[in-house]
């Protein structure tokens, strides 16, 4: 029996560091196996068994110990010290709403260190740190008005690939768990007071226990936005919150609520980009607005004569006061005033429609709420046809299949009409111009169907089962899905970024060759040799400044990023109007003629007829080689941002290494082996080039300026473009679009032919004057 005995605990020493090693490579798994350990502990304190409770509470402690606690900061290691004990002493004394508390807090705090440890791992670029951390945190609970985000899993996987920078990769880690972790809190809250009218102790500190965790996963947010006096405030709210809940002060417990919502009125840990701020406005404005309409359907001489109807006015009541909370901060921000009444008219739109008051009256509160939405958010907000409309037809959808699971087919056909009518008076002119066979297929969808799918009119009106409806409706929100995910990027394929990148290098680097050729030509005898050096210093120091410009330049956009899709216009505007100097025929003459000249012109009176070279002669050359070779550099610099803006810094600096490459190459034929290539040719092949980069360029712009509500959208009837063209080419089936590029082209073609008829016009005249003088 001893011999059994010693064999046991033999193989428990020899499989127990497997097994710690094993929790340590899954903390995820280890986490939740804790958090199983406490919650079997309160079952067992709830039925009596305090030492069940305190076997399970030690284990529990034990697995962490050996497991998760190295890994963690120091202060989240003291702070889960502390809970486990405070869960310990819960449960030898029998203090059920204690425990729960405690339980609540040691979650938390796991949750708090593995963000640290993610966040971290991030910053240092360690990837597979950041991997096996991160899916130790909560979720953000998925509803028809908000998804579960997925933002952090795939910028640690974009981190890996080497697709997106650390610093870049944190702040989308960052904002995904500070979102998710904010919308906990707000629901833990929520919790705890419906737990406290209930009258459920447990589940009352359980909750505030969570409110005051995740509280401390934000309270850094909260220090950064508020300062430190009101984060000590509202931490001690939360500890009032937490304590009150414990020892059943009701009092206390509802003004610790009070406080805690005061404290947190208008604050988000992790604010919205200025795309999702657009969306969430525009969710706002839509879901409220259609509140009164459903309500007045199922409202008749002040009674229900439909309860679907009812439910879902209150739906969009729901969708619209979650878009305001998301927006809340901001709207403070603009106007104090109309912002606070917002949030008391949201309230009182839920009471009448409890109360059943006559429709009247529910759309004049709306109408108030509509007018003050509509003087607080700004008017780019307010343009239609993105995202949110998507999310308000995927919403009036869903009434479909609850009318046929009723067998309501009129309501349900009512809901169809509805959703297409969201869909004509919002974002389908936006899928007729940009993505037309998409639109196509929707609008099929809708009604007469695909050759694999009914149309969703022709099943409601063969009363087809719900199943089949459902069917319907599933594939109709996946092709908008893609739709949304296709408006949402716009972006020019990558590929075709790094490519217009290489190509505007390569040709500003070719043309920096080539002056810097034509400037050393003349420079042979030994004498001259000497005068080399100080232009070439010159040019060394254009290409510096170069750099610096492309950093300054790139800093300057990370500040004004907030401006999204505004800057992404503003900036591709600079850069049409680059391209457009550089392809103008007619400059070019201008510039290899009188630029080309001055040149030689400031270099002749610098060393001509000079024996000694003086210090002033050095600064001159050095100046002449910077000026001839800065200007190419801050012509590209300029260009590349509205790249760098597309598609990121680490595709542009990909076509941007390649288009060195090229010109180096050109270079060292130039110079080292003083091969003569024919430049003339060189130039009028990456001229043509450079004309594609332009339509692409202008293809694009219009599509950016058209997004936010620069430009109008008129679809060209009959004309149906693939997406693929858009992403390569900026080819996109709108008058806009393609008159723009047309125009582009003419003034490309126009000022080439028009530079030929000078030159041949000017070469004419010396002719005529010879002609003239011998009739004389």
């Amino acid at each position: 029996m001893m011999r059994r005995s010693l064999i046991c605990l033999t193989l428990c020493g020899l499989l127990l560091p497997t097994l710690i090693a094993s929790a340590i490579a899954n903390p995820p798994q280890t986490a939740e196996q804790i958090r199983q350990m406490l919650f079997n502990a309160q079952v067992a304190l709830m039925s009596g068994d305090t030492q069940a409770a305190l076997q399970a509470v030690d284990e529990s402690h034990q697995l962490y110990a050996d497991t998760l606690d190295d890994p963690l900061d120091t202060r989240t290691q003291e702070s889960l010290a502390a809970a486990f004990e405070q869960a310990r002493d819960a449960a030898q004394s029998g203090n059920a709403a204690a425990f729960a508390a405690a339980r609540s807090r040691v979650w938390s705090n796991l949750l708090n260190g593995s963000s640290q440890i993610v966040l971290d791992a991030v910053v240092r670029g360690d990837a597979a740190t950041a991997a096996q951390w991160l899916p130790l945190r909560d979720f953000r609970i998925s509803t028809r008005f908000s998804r579960p985000g997925a933002d952090a899993t795939l910028a640690v996987q974009a981190l890996a690939a080497g697709q997106m920078t650390p610093e870049d990769a944190r702040t989308a880690v960052q904002a995904d768990l500070f979102d998710t972790y904010q919308a906990q809190l707000n629901a833990a809250l929520i919790d705890a007071g419906e737990a406290a009218a209930k009258g459920f102790a447990t589940r009352r500190s359980e909750e505030a226990g969570l409110a005051a965790g995740y509280f401390g996963i934000l309270a850094g947010a909260y220090d950064e936005q508020r300062g430190e006096t009101a984060r000590t405030e509202a931490q001690a709210a939360f500890t009032m919150l937490v304590e009150a809940a414990v020892s059943d002060d009701a009092a206390t417990f509802e003004q610790a609520r009070a406080d805690i919502a005061a404290l947190l009125t208008g604050f988000r840990a992790a604010p919205l980009s200025e795309k999702e701020l657009t969306r969430r406005a525009g969710q706002l404005m839509r879901f409220i607005a259609l509140v009164p309409v459903e309500y007045a359907r199922g409202v008749r001489n002040g009674a229900v004569i439909s309860d679907l109807e009812i439910q879902e006015a209150l739906t969009f009541h729901e969708g619209g006061t979650a878009a305001f909370l998301d927006l809340q901060n901001v709207l403070l921000e603009r106007d104090a005033e109309a912002a606070q009444r917002i949030a008391v008219l949201l309230p009182q739109v839920l009471t009448q429609i409890r109360a059943v008051v006559e429709p009247a009256e529910l759309q004049a509160t709306v109408d108030e709420i509509h007018q003050l939405l509509t003087n607080i958010i700004p008017a780019e907000w307010q343009t239609g046809g993105g995202a949110s409309d998507i999310d308000v037809i995927v919403s009036v959808l869903d009434q479909v299949e609850t009318a046929v699971a009723q067998e309501d087919y009129t309501r349900a056909e009512s809901a169809r009409l509805e959703a297409y009518a969201l869909l004509e008076l919002g974002v389908e002119q936006r899928l007729r111009g940009f993505m037309p066979d998409k639109a196509a297929h929707i609008e099929s969808l809708f009604w007469q169907g695909t050759g694999e799918q009914a149309g969703l009119a022709v099943l409601l009106a063969e009363r087809a089962s719900l199943p089949d409806v459902r069917s319907s409706v599933t594939d109709l929100k996946a092709a908008f899905d893609e739709a949304r995910l296709m408006l949402g990027s716009g972006q020019t394929a990558p590929a075709a970024v790094a490519g217009n990148a290489a190509v505007i290098v390569f040709r500003e680097g070719l043309e920096a060759v080539l002056i810097l050729a034509s400037l050393l030509a003349s420079m042979r005898t030994a004498e001259q040799r000497r005068y080399r050096r100080p232009l070439l210093a010159g040019a060394a120091l254009a290409f510096i400044a170069t750099i610096a410009s492309w950093w300054l330049a790139t800093n300057l956009l990370n500040v004004l990023l907030p401006l999204g899709e505004t800057l992404e216009a503003i900036v591709s505007l600079i850069a049409i109007g680059v391209l457009l100097l550089i392809t103008n025929w007619f400059f070019h003459k201008v510039y290899w003629v009188g630029w080309m000249a001055n040149f030689h012109s400031r270099k002749q009176r610098l060393i001509g007829g000079v024996v000694a070279i003086s210090i002033g002669q050095t600064a001159g050359l050095v100046i002449l080689g910077f000026t001839s070779i800065y200007r190419e550099g801050f012509e590209t610099v300029l260009f590349l941002q509205s790249l760098v803006l597309e598609a990121g810094v680490g595709v542009v600096l990909q076509g941007v290494l390649l288009g060195l490459l090229g010109t180096a190459v050109v270079g060292v034929i130039t110079f080292a082996l003083q091969v003569r290539l024919p430049y003339k040719k060189m130039l009028v092949v990456t001229g043509v080039m450079i004309g594609g980069v332009l339509l692409t360029m202008v293809g694009h712009t219009v599509h950016v300026m058209q997004s936010i509500g620069w430009l109008p959208i008129t679809p060209i009837q009959g004309l149906y473009l693939p997406y693929w063209m858009g992403t390569w080419f900026g080819l996109f089936a709108t008058w806009q679009g393609i008159i723009l590029q047309i125009a582009a082209t003419t003034f490309v073609i126009g000022s080439y032919f028009l530079a030929e008829y000078q030159t041949k016009r000017q070469r004419s005249r010396p002719h005529a004057a010879v002609e003239s003088h011998a009739a004389l």
